[in-house]
């Protein structure tokens, strides 16, 4: 077996969950499985180090000798027993359904059982015949969500999420690094190079040193190709490699000359839109502009091609950042000389939406508080749920002061970083937030968020996060859509009434930067910065390890043309607190707490 990373091995536990709870096991016997992945998911060492000494596996939380026993077993032979057995009786594709929004474990046992179906593509067939609305747990609108589902299912197929394919490239690039003197730079392209927020294949750039020879491309590419978790290879030759993984996705590394490498990296960057409004340009200026340079017309004689700097200047541009490369106004605006000056991780000072043990966080206040200073942040917020939000053990009035009081308590302990109360506060279906005013009056920060009614119609929708705003208590909207990609749409709701809404009373909206999310999206910072409201940039950190996510929250609102002065938490300590929009009775509150 290859080395095996920590989200392979929870991957495997997670799917054994799940087929348990499908299969019908008792509670206890299927989150013990579930536990653990969630710990290895979080876990800052190799889960592959730790085993190597059985004791060590047996200190992490929760994992007993049985469960230290299955992920040896993991590591040794890249499955677990028990999962192969259980996939026996169900198909794999089984595990599909239940990346569908509408559909636990308890309903895919029923669909299985009544009509041994375990493919999406089955059970959206299902639903448009109308079969399902009279099962137990089931109705039309189950139908209904169902098929919306499918529709998203369909459309994430081949997809992945940006840390995974960050991660992966990552890890391509350390290994063909080790190739040393032979090579000159590997380069991510492509849309991970523009930070989209879902990646397809992966492309790499290899710019290789020297004189290219038979004997050198046979050399690395045999290196390339040892890369583990290959599964299959696709093409070989003389200027490009490709690979699937083991987990789908697909890889092109091409082997460049040093004298085009600017020009490679331009045109496999992309965007299409964006190279062929270039290329029009070129044309019009009497050049070509291809992969290996930009090139006169007339011959075909390079001009340039060993930068990409070189290659917009020549062209009359100023440097395009590859995020704004989408042609959407980044080429006129080059051409002008007002292209944004985009924000960079480096001017964040803190991180304003982060969630502890006292919700469904996996570490305590002072625990992020340490992690957040060693990052280098000014501040922070810790945002636990209120209490709507039940299944992440929301917190009610009488413990969210009690969590005040701790979070207090932590900032005296922990020097060198303010640590700011806060709350993710509910906005509940009728607009009404889910804590009594007095509650938070006392909070540093209200940070208003939607977890529930997300089928709302548009207006209803629109309506209740209006109600949200026009609260005098609520600062910043959290993750305003609500999506999750790859698995959930955005709710539907008039995004520029909204926006207008927030400018009128001062309120910020999150770019939340959680992978899963990053929500806001590009278009919609574009239509907040327009209308000059204010951004916040947050982790939405379930654990300490989440923290460094900060950097996807970064890309996406580089994308969205966003600059430092447009983001709240670029702002020293005070200077934030003053720029919230301010709270009733919020300075007698914080005599009171102080």
């Amino acid at each position: 077996m290859g080395q095996m990373e920590n989200r392979e091995v929870a991957r495997i536990l997670r799917e054994t969950a799940q087929l348990l709870e499908i299969d019908g096991a008792p509670i206890g016997r299927f989150r013990s499985y579930e536990k653990a992945a969630e710990l290895l998911d979080n876990l800052s060492d190799r889960v592959e180090d730790l085993a190597e000494d059985p004791k060590k596996l047996m200190e992490l939380p929760g994992i007993g000798e049985g469960l230290a026993g299955h992920i040896r077993e993991i590591l040794k032979t890249g499955d677990y027993s028990l999962r192969q057995k259980l996939l026996k009786k169900y198909p794999e594709s089984i595990l599909k359904l239940l990346d569908l929004q509408s559909l636990g474990p308890k309903k895919v046992a029923l669909l299985w059982k009544k009509f041994h179906v375990a493919t999406v593509e089955d059970v959206a067939k299902l639903a448009r015949e109308g079969r399902l609305r009279d099962l137990a747990g089931f109705g039309e609108k189950s139908e209904q969500n169902i098929l919306r589902a499918a529709e998203t299912f369909k459309k994430a197929a081949g997809r992945f999420l940006i840390n995974v394919a960050d991660e992966t490239a990552q890890a391509l690039v350390a290994h063909i690094e080790k190739l040393g003197k032979r090579i000159e730079a590997v380069e991510p392209a492509g849309s991970l190079r523009r930070r989209k927020e879902t990646i397809g294949d992966l492309d790499l750039l290899v710019t290789l040193a020297g004189r290219r020879s038979e004997k050198t491309i046979e050399e690395i590419t045999e290196h390339i190709l040892s890369f583990p978790g290959i599964e299959r290879i696709l093409a070989k030759g003389e200027n490009k490699i490709s690979f699937q993984l083991e987990t789908g996705m697909q890889v092109d590394v091409r082997l460049l000359e040093a004298k085009h490498r600017g020009a490679a990296l331009l045109y496999f960057t992309g965007s299409k839109e964006h190279n062929v409004a270039l290329r029009g340009r070129a044309n019009k200026m009497g050049y070509t502009l291809n992969e290996y340079a930009l090139a006169t017309l007339e011959d075909e004689k390079p001009v340039v091609s060993e930068t990409e700097e070189a290659i917009y200047k020549k062209l009359g541009l100023a440097f395009i950042e590859p995020e704004l490369r989408e042609n959407t106004g980044e080429i006129e605006a080059a051409e002008k000389g007002r292209l944004p000056r985009l924000i960079e991780l480096g001017d964040i000072r803190g991180d304003l939406q982060m969630h502890t043990v006292a919700s469904d966080g996996k570490n305590s206040i002072e625990e992020m508080a340490h992690a957040a200073k060693h990052l280098g942040y000014d501040y922070v917020a810790l945002t636990d749920h209120s209490k709507a939000v039940t299944v992440a053990n929301g917190l009610d009035e009488k413990r969210t002061l009690a969590q005040i009081e701790k979070i207090r308590e932590a900032s005296r302990k922990v020097e060198g970083i303010h640590l700011l109360a806060s709350s993710e506060v509910d906005i509940l279906k009728n607009g009404k937030l889910d804590l009594d005013d007095e509650v938070l009056a006392q909070l540093d920060m209200v940070i208003c968020s939607v977890h529930s009614y997300m089928n709302l119609d548009r207006d209803a929708m629109t309506e209740r996060l209006l109600a949200a705003i026009e609260n005098p208590y609520t600062q910043i909207i959290a993750h305003p859509t609500g999506r999750l990609l790859l698995r959930r749409e955005a709710y539907a709701y008039d995004m520029e009434k909204v926006l207008d809404a927030a400018k009128k009373h001062g309120i910020a909206m999150e770019c939340n930067a959680y992978p899963d999310r990053l929500d806001l999206k590009d278009v919609y910072l574009r239509m907040a910065k327009e209308r000059g409201v204010k951004i916040t940039i947050s982790t939405d950190a379930h654990s300490t390890k989440n923290l460094v996510y900060m950097k996807y929250g970064v890309g996406m609102a580089r994308r969205g043309w966003i600059e430092a002065k447009d983001v709240l938490n670029t702002l020293p300590h005070g200077k934030l607190l003053e720029s919230l929009r301010p709270k009733p009775g919020a300075h007698k509150a914080r005599r009171k707490t102080a």
